[in-house]
């Protein structure tokens, strides 16, 4: 009796002790308020934008005139900086950091892991012996153009054993240097690429960089093959993108382990309001979190990202920042800026953000949209239909490319957006399924059907594709005409065409930027090259050029018409006639790696020189082992919770039923019964839960193959193993008397600011 009663006792201090702190965090709401941005309110935002940013204006003030044209020489083209011009360089930076108060510098690379990585060395150097020395602040160009940060510890792969530790950040001149701070300083940082001593990329920046450079020597290779009045000379992919996140109260993130450990919620019932009433959707912003998201506006705008919209997204407690357009490694490196400045600024503000594509159940997850086109140095947008017709070939071709390289490389883009967080996302609550397709709208689909069912070229009507909204009336006297787009948008396709750019909706919101935008880059790269390829060819042969372009275009689109679908990608008939085109369909994460190392995919990395075979190996290798380290943390997690949180309310619960309930009654006995038969269920499922992955995940997988383990912890330990545990958890708070409640409730987080 008296050891029973020490367990009951035990169990009672565990469930309060939880209990406490989900309380805790409702009761602190009622004192908080939303809070002032100190010291970084400025009405006039061209006065303080780009204020931390070591931009063009301030090196054209700080470097002689044709030091400047050097550097300028070098962005443009990639020729190398003189030892000599680094150090002027160097030391401009340096002087216009230390005027603002930074006392360090940082090499801020990519690694693999998806996140950011930064060394913090300082301007200190000593001249002089220990006993005559005097301070001196330096920064010379070696320091600027390279670094040395130890390699062992980041994700390679296989490209390199763990005791070979060197590694090399260098200089990306195309992203300008900045200045981060916290109240007690600041440090310059500048944006690198990340590489191995061997020289293989161990970053997404670097294989960023050259498939933007793949773009820019397709691009203009096509501009020359069409146009004889081309003054282009490079291209570039631009980029905006819609980050989306949930903002909840700080004291609700601190009650839930699983939040803090995995980003997302493993357990939880679904509340009695969900989404369903459509009333948080650009609906009026809450005080506490416009609060926040002003801050980190403020911020942004001195560190040069050019926010510019916000709003509340369709999900309670989730809302979107987006920025203009900017050069795709530039809008890389701002996404990454902007995550870390929400996660940063939202401490302040006692909350937390949550940039998880899937942190609670049964509402919308999150996506991270990708805006996507490519403009010349003459400001010309090569995805935007013009107003004469040989514009509008031109226009034509690009999109005959897109369409080509989605029909051939679906596969390819469907893996740059794999990760276990994704895969809870996708295809379902506006997010869009797993099979990659191209949405046109309805103009260009009619296009494109005349196109491809014609035989003589001579008759396309380039006219068809006029630049340029027609109108619509609403019917009301005080309201005005106003433009209506050529196109609806469709929120089930993965890739949609919007009018000037292309949209990638299937992109993860923590997902770095960079890696499906470098596939995008290479794949459309490749297609435009194939186009101008059989423009050559035809030329060759003394077709005239007018007939030569249409008949490429009607060539292109015929055969892989395929990839186009305007209509409800959610359906079970879209999934059907994706799979009669031969349209790949791959479901999950493992699954869409596995594509990665086909000799085709492999072949136009390497044919558009922006990864070899190697390099392809160490990302699948460790998007693999992501897959398989981050089901195997959210595993133990949930069995955690399951056995220490969950069990012991429910034991309680249940011990204060068998004081009160009569089971003489028999609607009261049945209950009795539900309680006994869900704690057994739990018991049995989280002790299946953990012989799953602590048993046949790590002694009978060949860690060899990393599919096979990837397929059995998606099979065995996540659909199988924590699907029960969690049914049965939610079955259970269903039930359990609210007042020993261990955790925090959906309705809680989401509601509650």
């Amino acid at each position: 009796g008296s050891e029973r009663h020490c367990v009951h006792k035990l169990i009672v201090i565990i469930i309060m002790a939880l209990l406490a702190q989900r309380l805790k965090a409702i009761q602190d709401l009622t004192d908080k308020e939303p809070l002032a941005s100190v010291g970084q309110y400025n009405p006039k935002v061209n006065e303080i934008f780009e204020e931390d940013v070591f931009g063009d204006a301030q090196i054209k003030a700080k470097l002689h005139g044709s030091t400047y044209k050097l550097f300028r020489k070098s962005v443009e083209t990639g020729a190398a900086l003189s030892r000599e011009v680094a150090d002027q360089i160097a030391t401009a930076m340096k002087e216009w950091a230390m005027s603002k108060g930074a006392t360090h510098f940082t090499h801020w690379f990519q690694p693999l892991n998806g996140t950011t990585a930064e060394k913090h060395d300082s301007f200190i150097n000593f001249v002089g012996s220990t006993y005559n020395r005097s301070l001196n602040m330096n920064f010379s160009g070696r320091q600027l153009i390279q670094g040395e940060p130890d390699a062992s510890s980041f994700p390679s792969g296989g490209i390199r054993s763990t005791f070979e530790a060197r590694g090399y950040t260098a200089w990306d001149m195309s992203s300008p240097a900045f200045l981060r701070s916290t109240a007690n300083g600041k440090w310059l940082v500048i944006p690198t690429a990340f590489c191995s001593w061997t020289g293989e990329a161990l970053d997404f920046k670097t294989p960023l960089l050259r498939s933007n450079e793949a773009i820019s020597r397709a691009t203009i290779r096509l501009l020359n093959l069409i146009r004889t009045d081309n003054k282009a000379t490079s291209a570039a992919s631009s980029l905006g993108v819609e980050q989306e996140f949930f903002c909840i109260d700080r004291g609700f993130y601190e009650a839930r382990p699983d939040l803090q450990l995995t980003g997302r919620t493993l357990l939880g019932a679904k509340p009695p309001r969900g989404q369903e009433m459509e009333d948080h959707y650009f609906g009026h912003m809450d005080p506490r979190i416009l609060s926040f998201i002003q801050d980190c506006e403020w911020t942004l705008w001195k560190l040069g990202v050019p926010v510019t919209t916000r709003h509340n997204e369709v999900a309670p407690s989730q809302y979107e920042m987006a920025p203009i357009f900017e050069t795709i490694s530039v809008a890389s490196d701002h996404n990454l800026l902007t995550m870390s400045v929400l996660t940063e600024k939202a401490k302040d503000h006692g909350l937390a953000v949550l940039l998880h594509e899937k942190p609670f159940s049964g509402v919308n997850g999150s996506g991270k949209h990708h805006n996507w086109s490519i403009s010349t140095n003459t400001g010309e947008n090569m995805i935007e239909p013009g107003h004469s017709p040989l514009e509008n070939v031109q226009f034509l071709l690009f999109l005959a490319a897109t369409v080509r390289a989605v029909s051939l490389y679906g596969d390819l883009m469907r893996s740059s957006i794999a990760n276990p967080a994704n895969d809870h996302r996708l295809g379902a609550n506006e997010a869009p399924p797993a099979i990659v397709s191209v949405y046109v709208g309805d103009m260009l689909s009619k296009v494109i059907d005349e196109l491809t069912n014609i035989d003589d070229a001579d008759k396309i009507d380039s006219k068809a594709v006029q630049r340029g909204p027609s109108t619509m009336q609403l019917g009301v006297t005080a309201l005005p005409t106003i433009p209506k787009d050529q196109s609806d948008r469709n929120r089930t396709s993965a890739f949609a065409f919007t009018g000037n750019k292309f949209e990638f909706r299937a992109v993860g919101s923590s997902a770095s930027p960079a890696r499906p935008s470098l596939v995008l880059n290479t794949i459309i790269a490749d297609s435009i090259e194939y186009i101008s390829d059989e423009i050559e060819k035809s030329l060759k042969l003394g077709e005239p050029l007018p007939q030569t372009l249409t008949s490429v275009i009607v060539k292109t689109l015929k055969e892989h018409k395929r990839a186009v679908f305007n209509g409800n990608g959610y359906t079970q008939e879209w999934i059907d006639e994706a799979a009669r085109r031969g349209l790949p369909n791959l479901r999950s994460a493992p699954d869409a790696i596995k594509e990665m190392l086909t000799e085709k995919n492999i072949s136009v990395f390497e044919r558009m020189k922006v990864m070899s075979r190697t390099e392809l190996t160490a990302h699948q290798n460790i998007f693999y082992e992501e897959y398989i380290k981050t089901i195997n943390i959210e595993a133990k997690c949930l069995h955690n919770m399951a056995a220490t949180s969950v069990l012991p309310a429910a034991f309680e619960y249940k011990r204060s039923l068998k004081e009160t309930i009569d089971k003489d009654i028999p609607v009261q006995a049945a209950y009795m019964k539900k309680v006994d038969d869900l704690i057994s269920e739990l018991i049995v499922a989280t002790d299946q839960l953990k012989e799953a992955f602590l048993g046949d995940s790590e002694k009978k997988i060949d860690d060899e193959d990393l599919h096979e383990h990837a397929v059995y912890m998606r099979d065995k330990v996540l659909d199988l193993g924590m699907t029960k545990v969690r049914n049965v958890c939610d079955a259970l708070e269903e039930i359990v008397d609210n007042k020993l409640w261990p955790l925090a409730k959906y309705a809680e987080i989401l509601y509650r600011k």
